[in-house]
């Protein structure tokens, strides 16, 4: 076969020459295997590098188990990310936005796999992002036993990237949640770290609006605007997998996009409704400069944002008090938000302080 000039002298074109480094992948790989390896826990059967990723459901002590998967991004938090050059923290949000759902089944998260894609593959920043998923599954008892690096040129403007997680849970037949949801279930909220990992293109307005760059003081902390909307989404695992074995759990609801409003209601049953009480928190000053400066209702601030709230844990009102102590002891500061009634939807009360 005969090949054609490309111009330089040479005979062909290179998958390099059109934008692809598959040595950089490889070295990439070679990087993260011991981020990657710190992770291993009961069931792992194989590392990175093969075509797929073998786990032992038996070996990490289930009898009668079944499979609870869950996938989610970052959303354009990344966009923070990328424009300050800080990729530490973005990889525990990949991580925090799949396993806080598993968990709300009642799943422990067994294993996870990420999907990074770029224009041009950077492997110490790829690395950093990769190193910072190793240590989300690491806080959650969870093992990173595989993923892809998608190195598409022409897709992805320079600098740009996507994040796509991708979890395995497991728990035994029968103890699936949410479950024996009543009314008088006592609603426990767990504190955020922050915005989390949702609400960022209003974010990214406000900041726009406000007209300060990413290195300005943040108005709200002692720290850059950039690095402190960067803090990570908070792992609620193991708190949350300690509260069901107190027993007394019925249900738990992640508050992510759509807030108090949208997301409680998914683990209550037809005919019951929130009731919750806005005086039971105080709400975080991140929270408080986004409303004043973005001119946000109240109703728009808890349909977008958590407001301080990252998890509610929905409790038998005779367990609420061993719950909740479970939960302080694995280190959450918990608030009594209200209980579950007779209605629909999430009805407020008070007004957030």
């Amino acid at each position: 076969m005969t090949g054609k000039s490309d111009g330089t002298g040479g005979t062909g074109l290179t998958y390099a020459q059109a934008g692809v480094d598959i040595d950089a992948g490889n070295a990439l790989v070679e990087r993260i295997k011991p981020a990657a390896a710190a992770t291993a826990r009961p069931g792992v059967m194989s590392g990175l590098g093969g075509f797929g990723a073998l786990f032992d459901l038996k070996a990490a002590g289930y009898s009668d188990p079944i499979l609870v998967a869950a996938t989610d991004g970052v959303g354009t938090k990344l966009k923070i990310a990328i424009e300050t050059g800080a990729f530490g923290t973005i990889g525990i949000d990949l991580v925090a936005m799949c396993v806080n759902d598993l968990v709300c089944q009642g799943a422990e998260p067994l294993f996870f796999l990420d999907y990074f894609a770029t224009g041009k593959l950077e492997v110490e920043a790829a690395a950093r992002i990769v190193e910072g998923i190793a240590e989300g599954c690491a806080r959650s008892g969870c093992a990173l036993i595989g993923g892809e690096t998608a190195e598409m040129p022409g897709m992805y403007a320079p600098g740009d990237f996507d994040l796509a997680g991708f979890a395995v849970g497991a728990m035994e037949r029968g103890a699936h949640l949410p479950a024996d949801v009543a009314g008088g279930d006592v609603l426990l909220g767990l504190a955020s770290d922050g915005v989390h990992s949702n609400g960022y293109s209003l974010v990214r307005k406000v900041v726009e609006r406000a007209g300060l760059a990413w290195d300005a003081a943040a108005p709200f902390a002692d720290a850059p605007l950039g690095e402190a909307l960067l803090t990570p989404t908070r792992l609620y695992v193991k708190p949350a997998l300690a509260a069901i074995r107190a027993g007394g759990v019925h249900a738990l609801a992640h508050i992510t996009g759509g807030g108090l409003t949208e997301n409680l209601p998914r683990v209550l049953p037809d005919g019951l409704g929130a009731q919750i009480d806005l005086a039971s928190w105080t709400l975080p000053p991140v929270f408080r400069w986004l409303a004043e400066e973005g001119g946000l209702s109240q109703a728009e601030l808890l349909k977008t944002f958590n407001a301080g709230i990252g998890m509610v844990v929905v409790a038998a009102a005779d367990r609420a008090g061993t719950v909740e102590a479970a939960l302080a002891e694995a280190g959450e500061t918990v608030f009594r938000l209200g209980t579950v009634a007779p209605g629909s939807g999430v009805g407020y009360s008070g007004t957030l302080g």
